[in-house]
């Protein structure tokens, strides 16, 4: 190691809002440099999470900025780029997992290649697939187009049109590229004096471009290095098909060309940017309206006809509907039981028959009342409704059994069937976990322990050697590997070698109350915790959010003679309109000082509390009212709390 430099490595973690994540990484870090020399820096954004104590407490050695705003990617890591010591700097995302050797074979061939600037390493996701932006190439305006307008997705492979991603590489060969990703990107700190830190005009998205791009103008080259692994679990900051990331990463190549193509050729790139970003934003927004239109349209025009039809059957035993109400009643009709099925969570999935027979019961008992307080020449038939909704429940069935054997995925009925999961651990720290996956799952068929060593203990199925044959065997759905038992290393062998499309896995960290996991390159982590999650499903996240906004709606009209009965009119009025456009909510959690830090599901301000219909407002109690609330949220609740304490919505 050079003298100038007190250690081999110094590695920048940029931390916003990502806590279990985070700890996850710097448990997998730590392991990685007990073969090396080095420091260890994180910077968090500002996190609301607890990310910034749980470093203080957990990793006291580790190097620790607090921002007290959110700085972007750049200029974070610039601030511990700064400060560091290392011979070499590795930019590392929090949703990351390194292999026990992972720096040391990093290290080993950059000191072997005094060429190199830059290094990548092959990336895997949580589901063990491999990332093909581990290695891309420079995006010039020929490759941005093949980019934007889906060549390169068409032939990933070919070297003119699948150059951004560098597909003409195999993954499992070290070769020089471009482009290396922000997610894993080792540099050689002299390379840095020489070029430059990050570009703090980029805030996410393109840095990492930029600064592999001035590494190689700088002299040097950039390797992906396919001789180690790291997980990566994608999708924390930013989902990509958001319209949000499209501007934000096309924006940020627009930047990347201005600074570094030609006057020409970044007014083309530029011109071609703009284009590619309102087509995109065009797109993504069109086919998420599409996606989510074209069922319900399909589901009115089936029952609509259906109803219709059965009014035909009901002239053919001489009885006449009449036709100026029948052509307004039966659209009205459908709307209601679709309505009804919508917020029984019909359109949810996992899908479940018990919602397309809840919905119909709720859309009859509304269309009846409404029935019986017509006008006489209004009502033509009570039998009517009654096998109108029962023609709208066998729709329902019919047409979601179609779309599971045809299309699955969203439609999968046996999507939330008994779960069979298999804990890879010793015998202490597997029954930990299994007392976790008790409490944070609803569906369980069975949970297995398989021994993390090549001996088989009591009560075990098999051994890790034994663990694709314990898969196979017993059908696993979900293996949890325990990290106090099992190295990155390992965990990262079988997730790459047990089949991927139909095992999920897990990460369960030592002395921790979660396990955490990602399904897809598209999605963000999962993460089971404690079971509280009730209050942030989407059913239950929709039914507030309805029953804010009918609220607000029936207090503003009311306003006018309830203001009266305010002190603060002013809050009042504001709180209201806050809650129509759904800046706060009508309850929220109530926290008080030196409260417990229960990690609740993160939910919109409240103005009243669960404290407010007991009235109990001892620190202790609040923990227990608001966790109570979280696990067993429905909107009667709401219903209940502000009935009792709406004379406080003027706080």
């Amino acid at each position: 190691m050079s003298t100038e430099f007190k250690y081999k490595i110094s590695v920048i973690i940029v931390n916003y809002n990502v806590e279990f994540f985070l700890e996850q990484c710097l448990n997998s870090v730590k392991k990685a440099l007990e073969k090396v020399s080095g420091e260890v820096f994180v910077v968090d954004n500002n996190s609301i999470d607890g990310s910034v104590e749980m470093v203080k407490l957990k990793f006291p050695e580790v190097h620790l900025i607090a921002n007290k705003d959110n700085r972007g990617f750049s200029k974070a890591n610039n601030q511990a780029i700064e400060i560091s010591s290392g011979e070499y700097v590795l930019l590392l995302n929090p949703d990351t997992v390194v292999e026990e050797d992972t720096f040391q074979k990093v290290l080993d061939f950059m000191d072997g290649h005094q060429d190199a600037g830059g290094l990548g390493v092959r990336m895997l996701d949580g589901k063990g697939k491999f990332l093909p932006e581990s290695k891309r190439g420079l995006p010039t305006p020929s490759v941005a187009f093949y980019k934007i307008f889906g060549f390169s997705k068409i032939f990933p492979k070919s070297k003119r049109f699948g150059q951004y991603q560098a597909g003409h590489l195999s993954e499992f060969e070290t070769n020089e590229v471009d482009i290396l990703s922000g997610a894993f990107m080792l540099m050689r700190k002299t390379a840095l004096d020489k070029v430059g830190l990050l570009d703090e005009a980029f805030f996410m998205y393109g840095e990492d471009i930029d600064l592999s791009y001035r590494i190689q103008k700088g002299g040097y080259k950039n390797y992906y290095f396919a001789d180690t692994r790291i997980i990566h679990y994608k999708g924390e900051s930013t989902k990509k098909s958001s319209v949000n990331y499209v501007f934000v990463f096309y924006r940020a190549m627009a930047i990347f060309a201005e600074k570094h193509f030609s006057q020409k050729n970044a007014k083309l790139f530029s011109t071609l940017i703009n284009i590619a970003i309102y087509f995109r934003a065009f797109l993504a927004i069109f086919v998420r309206f599409i996606k989510k239109i074209t069922l319900p349209i399909v589901d009115y025009t089936y029952i609509t006809v259906g109803l219709f039809s059965l009014t035909r059957y009901w002239a053919h035993s001489k009885i006449e509907f009449p036709v100026e109400i029948v052509k307004y009643s039966i659209p009205s009709y459908t709307i209601i039981w679709m309505l009804s099925i919508f917020f029984s969570s019909g359109y949810d999935s996992p899908l479940k028959i018990s919602r397309f027979l809840k919905g119909p019961i709720l859309g009859t008992f509304i269309i009846l009342i409404i029935y019986a307080l017509l006008p006489k020449d209004w009502q033509f038939s009570r039998l009517y409704i009654l096998v109108g909704a029962l023609w709208v429940f066998c729709y329902f069935t019919i047409s979601r059994f179609f779309l599971h054997f045809t299309v699955k995925k969203r439609f999968n009925i046996s999507a939330s069937k008994n779960k069979k999961f298999v804990v890879v651990g010793s015998k202490n720290e597997a029954e930990r976990v299994s007392e976790i996956i008790k409490q944070t799952n609803d569906r369980i068929e069975l949970i297995d322990f398989v021994s993390p060593n090549e001996e088989k203990e009591n009560g075990y199925i098999g051994t890790i050697n034994q663990l694709d044959q314990v898969v196979h065997i017993h059908s696993i759905d979900e293996i949890i590997f325990c990290a106090k038992d099992n190295s990155a290393q390992t965990i990262i062998h079988w997730m790459s070698t047990i089949d991927k499309e139909n095992i999920d896995f897990k990460i369960a960290q030592p002395e921790s109350i979660y396990l955490i996991g990602s399904n897809s390159i598209d999605t963000a982590g999962d993460l089971y915790v404690l079971n509280i999650n009730s209050i942030t499903t989407k059913s239950n996240i929709r039914n507030k959010r309805t029953f804010d906004f009918i609220s607000a709606i029936v207090l503003l009209i009311a306003s006018p003679i309830i203001i009266f009965l305010y002190t603060n009119k002013k809050s009042f009025l504001k709180n209201i309109f806050l809650v129509l456009f759904g800046k706060k909510s009508i309850v929220g959690y109530l926290f008080m000082p030196h409260a417990i830090d229960l990690k609740l599901p993160k939910i919109k301000t409240g103005i009243l509390s669960p404290a407010d219909k007991t009235g109990l407002f001892d620190n202790s109690l609040v923990d227990k009212l608001n966790l109570i609330y979280a696990r067993d949220y429905n909107i009667l609740k709401d219903f209940s709390i502000l009935k009792k304490a709406w004379k406080k919505l003027d706080r």
